[in-house]
C-alpha cells in the first residue's frame, strides 16, 4: 500500500472497531507502520470525523508536525512498532469484556484453544500505569513479549498484527475470549487446556487467520479451523 492507501485503511479499521462494538467515542487508537515511521489516529477526534489528512505521521524518533496532535497513547504504538519487526499494525480499544478482565488485573488463561491466536498459552495483563506514559509503554512491551495481544490493567487491550486486517481480527478474538472467561467464572471457572495441547495449537496457528482472497461467490472467505 502507498501512504494514501494506508491512511484510508487506518480509518476503515478504526471505524470497524466501532461497528463491531469493540470501541466507542474517542477512547481507542490505531496505528500502522509507514516507511521509517508510523501513521496514527489523532487525539480527541471521533473516527466518524476523520479524513486521511488528519492521521498523524510520526517518525522513528517520535517527532510529528507541530500543527497535529497524535493519540495520547503514541508512546506504546511507537515502541511496539520500533521493537517488533514482525508487527506492522496496532489496535487499542476499551472493549467491554477485555476491560472487565483488565480491571481485575487478570491474565486470560488457556480456557480455549483460540488463546493461541495471540501467540502464547495466555493473554497477559500488563501492570497498571497512567495512560499515555512511557511507563505504560514499557509495561505493554513486556506483556507482548512473544505475544501479539495483551490487556492493560484497569484500562483495555492492545492487539497487533502483520497488517491492519490481522490486528482487527485479533482484537475481536481477544474480546470474545475475555467474554468467555468472564461468563465461565460465573459458573465455577474454566477448565484449562494443558501446556502440551497449547503447544500443538500454537503450531497449527502459524497458518491461521483472516484471508484476503475472494471466495467463489465474490465474498471474503472466513478462516478455517486450525
Amino acid at each position: 500500500m502507498n501512504e494514501q492507501q494506508l491512511r484510508e485503511a487506518v480509518i476503515d479499521t478504526a471505524l470497524e472497531t466501532n461497528r463491531r462494538g469493540l470501541n466507542q467515542g474517542t477512547s481507542g487508537n490505531v496505528s500502522v507502520r509507514c516507511g521509517d515511521g508510523l501513521l496514527i489516529t489523532p487525539s480527541g477526534v471521533a473516527y466518524e470525523d476523520l479524513a486521511p489528512k488528519d492521521l498523524v505521521y510520526m517518525d522513528a524518533d517520535g517527532r510529528w508536525s507541530a500543527h497535529q496532535k497524535p493519540s495520547s497513547e503514541w508512546h506504546f504504538h511507537r515502541a511496539i512498532l520500533r521493537e517488533r519487526e514482525d508487527i506492522h499494525a496496532v489496535v487499542h480499544v476499551h472493549s467491554v469484556y477485555a476491560s472487565v478482565v483488565a480491571i481485575q488485573q487478570r491474565d486470560i488463561p488457556p480456557l480455549h484453544y483460540m488463546i493461541a491466536a495471540a501467540g502464547g498459552d495466555s493473554i497477559r495483563c500488563a501492570p497498571y500505569a497512567t495512560f499515555g506514559t512511557p511507563e505504560l509503554s514499557r509495561h505493554a512491551l513486556a506483556a507482548l513479549d512473544d505475544r501479539y495481544a495483551c490487556l492493560l490493567a484497569n484500562h483495555g487491550m492492545i492487539a497487533t498484527g502483520p497488517d491492519l486486517a490481522r490486528a482487527l481480527w485479533l482484537t475481536e478474538e481477544v474480546e470474545l475470549l475475555a467474554q468467555q472467561y468472564v461468563l465461565s467464572l460465573s459458573i465455577g471457572g474454566p477448565a484449562l487446556l494443558d501446556a502440551a495441547e497449547m503447544q500443538r495449537v500454537r503450531e497449527a496457528f502459524r497458518q491461521y487467520g483472516p484471508r484476503r482472497e475472494a471466495a467463489p461467490n465474490g465474498s471474503e472467505q472466513e478462516p478455517d479451523e486450525p
